[in-house]
């Protein structure tokens, strides 16, 4: 109800032309919309996570839209300058992706490309040299294609009984109880693949396709190193996609993700993105002794002059966005609505 709502006011906000006024304006001029995407399905990861996963096509309509709108599509270390400066062009929109999935390499970039639009990528490292599925993701993308079914045998991978693979919950829960399991044993990588491997044989699902397929894997060394070669900018993730609530944990993550990056693109990075949003407190200072000069969260907003810079806000676009909201947001209304609706 609450997103009907919404939709209906930024159609009508559109409808008498306010968007339009708000998108010209002096106001939106003086702020960045910084936009966060994560993964493009290959398959059908759209249907298993929609709060993560776009269509290729739903990320075509979205940079036409960008296009045809007429938004300055900048660089983000330079939007950044700009914006501290005072200097945005009209209607600056900044692009990110999370993680550096492979399906970057294979959908995304190619999209981007098309449309000229220079994007940058916030890159985990460890699976770009561990080149197999990410464990958490591909036991829970392998559950939910047997959703119809029960899992019998799950005792055997050190699950509690048999599994009913039904609801998102149950789940849920296997994933958290296999990930328990494999820190248990103190698993390595390939302590994790070969327990995914038994995860799938248990639900009859060709493992080694899913390998060949490349299915939620993190883009290879060479994959980055050619996109950083043809201008992607590549940034701080941490290395294992996990922020340590421990400084000297933390900030070896952040070393760890820097040194792998260097070494792949040549280049040393300076903005961070925290992993799942998660943001603490204790996390500014550390970024600061790394000489980090912005991190983007994933709460939604405008950024401004006199924004924190390592508390930088973001728009998620996710499958369940529509169209108009997004235009609402890059015109910059879409702020505004949000900022009255927290008010009331």
């Amino acid at each position: 109800m609450l997103r009907q709502i919404r939709r209906a006011t930024f159609r009508a906000l559109k409808t008498l032309g306010v968007s339009r006024l708000v998108a010209g304006s002096r106001w939106r001029q003086q702020r960045l919309l910084i936009l966060c995407y994560h993964g493009v399905s290959q398959e059908d990861e759209h249907f298993w996570r929609p709060n993560l996963y776009v269509e290729p096509d739903f990320l075509r309509q979205r940079l036409e839209i960008l296009q045809r709108g007429q938004y300055n599509v900048l660089p983000l270390g330079k939007a950044l300058q700009q914006l501290r400066a005072r200097e945005l062009p009209p209607r600056s929109v900044a692009i990110t992706f999370d993680d550096g999935m492979s399906d970057f390499y294979s959908r995304a970039y190619p999209l981007l490309r098309s449309f000229g639009f220079p994007v940058t990528v916030y890159q985990t490292t460890y699976y770009s040299h561990f080149q197999r599925p990410v464990f958490n993701l591909i036991c829970s993308y392998m559950l939910w294609k047997r959703r119809d079914r029960v899992l019998d045998n799950g005792a055997e991978l050190g699950l509690k009984g048999a599994v009913d693979l039904g609801t998102e919950s149950s789940r849920e829960q296997a994933v958290l109880q296999l990930m328990q399991v494999a820190e248990a044993g103190q698993l390595d990588g390939a302590g994790k693949d070969e327990l995914v491997a038994r995860l799938a044989a248990a639900l009859q699902i060709d493992y080694q396709e899913i390998v060949r397929k490349r299915l939620l894997h993190v883009m290879s060394q060479l994959e980055i190193a050619e996109l950083a070669a043809a201008g992607v900018d590549f940034q701080l993730h941490t290395h294992r996609h996990r922020a340590p609530i421990n400084e000297a944990l933390f900030r070896e993550e952040i070393q760890e993700n820097r040194r792998r990056l260097h070494s792949m693109t040549g280049s040393d990075a300076v903005h961070f993105c925290y992993p799942s949003g998660d943001c603490q407190p204790e996390f500014l200072p550390w970024l600061e002794a790394e000489n980090v000069v912005s991190a983007t969260t994933c709460i939604p907003g405008l950024a401004r002059a006199r924004t924190l810079p390592l508390l930088l806000p973001r728009f998620v676009d996710t499958s369940a966005r529509s169209a108009i909201e997004f235009e609402g947001w890059l015109s910059g209304v879409g702020a505004v609505v949000a900022a009255n609706r927290l008010v009331n």
